[in-house]
């Protein structure tokens, strides 16, 4: 009774000697995350586009098809995927860690003692005791030892360690699925804007083809009015070239087009092809863009709602770091078979099991634990820092896609004027040409104005899309 009381002060001790020599340090506080405005510039409405699931954002059936295609088949996601299983496994091993470990054994092993050791004279004394019979007398001079069973460790989680490191573990799957909903999130927005990019492409190529057949027009008016000596050669090259340099736009805007259909078919997993899609004239989106309040776009963003488990992932290991300071309970058992005579080992009588339990907490040369315990802050404040970052980039781009929206869209309106204006302007010119009230070079300022006024009004155009689809984008629409 004596000797249990002794190991246990000395267990008692050991202790205490370890809670006083950890110094432990406050985790990164959670109210040190950055303070959001309670509402968008210019914003009232608490319900935003973001609520709106993608299917029902976009109205074009071939748009819809494609982004079906490209969540089922983009090697992006399907990369996401496996890392989320990766990282699913680390919970898989923190929960085993709960758990006493238990391993079958089979060894077989021996050795010779000294002649003049205490064990090599015990064991030769022995073999002379009329204690024992034969199957105990002691092999000489090569001692045997075989055993079979089950050995067996388990670390007590008497101060929460363990379940610290399970739920790291836990927001790190959290985390990584967040970033699937990410990529998820920019996949749809960069196919949508490529399939509006492509559309305007084909809006452009459009635009410079009726020119071109005005541009022909010219030239052949031109060419008859110089056999009628109403004109002379110069007229001629000018106006012809002008058409070379049109037809060598419709070129250009020809491999553009092969350039963005290909570019969309990586996205969608799949080796080029033409890409099926409608018209400018048959695109239609939502015709109010509400913002809804800051509140909704923290829950929905998946890169901040990444970036804040990645934070209380962060938080658990460095608790975890700290309490590895504390003494740890741990547990060794074994239960089988042992003999040193491989003939006697299924005996009943070879029966041995053996369990013990001890505290252990570092005292000297913690070196590694402090190295642990400073990363781990470390990576803390950088959380901290990254999820701060990743709420500023949100506001900052829901800030600059309204603005966009907003002045996109009295951009069109001048545009839609100008092309008006410049349309008639080229009537005109033709008109006064023909009878000889105005030059060549007339016609060909009036065409080419029209022209690049023409391709500027696309472009303003689909900037409006892209500005609504980037909207959405940062607002968190289109994961679900």
């Amino acid at each position: 009774m004596k000797t249990y009381k002794t190991i246990y002060n000395l267990l008692l001790a050991g202790a205490l000697m370890g809670v006083a020599g950890c110094k432990l340090t406050q985790p990164i506080e959670q109210k040190a995350r950055i303070n959001a405005p309670q509402t968008f510039a210019d914003q009232t409405d608490s319900t935003g586009i973001a609520a709106i699931q993608w299917k029902s954002f976009f109205k074009d059936a071939h748009l819809i098809a494609l982004i079906d295609t490209a969540l089922q088949n983009n090697l992006d996601l399907k990369i996401a995927a496996q890392r989320i299983e990766m990282v699913r496994t680390n919970i898989l091993a923190a929960q085993g860690a709960l758990l006493p470990s238990v391993s079958a054994e089979v060894t077989g092993g021996g050795r010779k003692f000294g002649d003049y050791t205490m064990d090599g004279v015990g064991n030769y004394d022995t073999n002379f005791s009329e204690n024992i019979d034969a199957d105990r007398r002691l092999p000489a001079p090569f001692l045997p030892d075989y055993f079979i069973g089950l050995r067996s460790s388990w670390e007590i989680d008497i101060w929460g360690k363990l379940k610290t490191q399970k739920k790291a573990a836990y927001n790190r799957v959290l985390a990584t699925e967040k970033a699937r909903h990410t990529i998820i999130t920019g996949l749809i927005a960069e196919i949508a804007s490529a399939y509006y990019e492509l559309i305007a492409l084909d809006t452009e190529m459009a635009i410079i083809q009726k020119n071109i057949a005005l541009q022909q027009s010219a030239v052949e008016t031109i060419k008859i009015q110089k056999e009628g000596g109403r004109a002379n050669e110069l007229g001629v090259q000018q106006l012809s070239a002008q058409l070379f340099n049109t037809q060598s736009l419709e070129v250009e805007k020809q491999q553009q087009i092969i350039e963005s259909e290909n570019k969309l078919n990586l996205l969608l997993g799949r080796f080029p092809q033409p890409i099926v899609r409608n018209t400018i004239l048959e695109q239609t989106l939502p015709q109010t863009a509400q913002a809804g309040v800051p509140a909704n776009m923290l829950r929905r963003r998946p890169d901040i709602q990444q970036a804040q488990f990645d934070l209380l992932a962060n938080y658990s290991e460095q608790q975890a770091a700290q309490l590895a300071f504390l003494p740890s309970l741990n547990i060794t058992a074994f239960l089988g078979f042992n003999s040193f005579k491989s003939n006697l080992l299924l005996n009943p009588a070879s029966m041995a099991y053996n369990a013990i339990g001890g505290l252990a907490a570092p005292l000297l040369n913690s070196k590694a634990l402090k190295a642990g315990q400073k990363r781990t802050e470390a990576a803390s404040l950088e959380a901290l820092y990254t999820y701060n970052k990743a709420v500023l980039t949100g506001f900052q781009e829901v800030s600059t896609s309204l603005k966009k929206l907003e002045n996109n869209r009295r951009i069109n309106d001048f545009k839609t004027q100008e092309v008006d204006v410049l349309q008639q302007a080229v009537v005109t010119s033709k008109d006064l040409f023909a009878t000889g009230y105005a030059s060549y070079l007339e016609v060909i300022t009036a065409q080419r104005s029209v022209l690049e006024a023409e391709l500027s009004l696309t472009d303003v155009q689909k900037n409006q899309y892209l500005a609504l689809i980037e909207l959405y984008r940062s607002l968190g629409g289109g994961w679900e």
